[in-house]
């Protein structure tokens, strides 16, 4: 599992947006082609120097890393907003999706996370904008719901 970044900012720095995206692996070749089909070419992605991250640079996208050399993430003030939205992530995760199959649903459940965070600021208005998906959407076919996630 990946989870990357967009890079809308507010005023604080923070990210306001997120895309979690499902990946095969932490292996160079699945970065590479995670990053071919979700990065901008023209984005700049920090990583903290794992080897598989060495496939963003493969798929021709501009990569810097930051060596953490024995520090905690924490002490690294570059990554702290990702890993505040990592440790709530994880947090959401394991508290609403412990008894399931993850691995089988594991974009089901990103998506879920991913559009409760794009929306974090309005939360006044998720309830009636689910109420109303759920009221105008007619009933679909599992094959039709199961082309969505795989479309993500």
């Amino acid at each position: 599992m990946a989870a990357d970044l967009h890079q809308a900012l507010n005023a604080q720095g923070h990210s306001v947006y997120a895309r979690f995206t499902t990946i095969k692996g932490f292996t160079s070749t699945a970065i590479e082609g995670w990053a071919r089909s979700t990065l901008d070419t023209e984005c700049q992605v920090l990583t903290d120097g794992l080897h598989c991250f060495n496939g963003i640079a493969g798929a021709g996208r501009s990569h810097a890393v930051i060596l953490a050399c024995g520090r905690k993430p924490r002490d690294l003030l570059q990554f702290g907003w990702v890993n505040a939205v990592l440790g709530n992530l994880k947090t959401g995760l394991s508290g609403a999706y412990h008894a399931f199959k993850f691995r089988k649903y594991a974009q089901r459940y990103l998506s879920t996370m991913t559009y409760r965070f794009n929306h974090r600021f309005n939360l006044a208005t998720l309830p009636m904008s689910l109420l109303r998906a759920a009221v105008n959407t007619e009933p679909r076919p599992a094959r039709w719901l199961r082309a969505a996630e795989s479309s993500c």
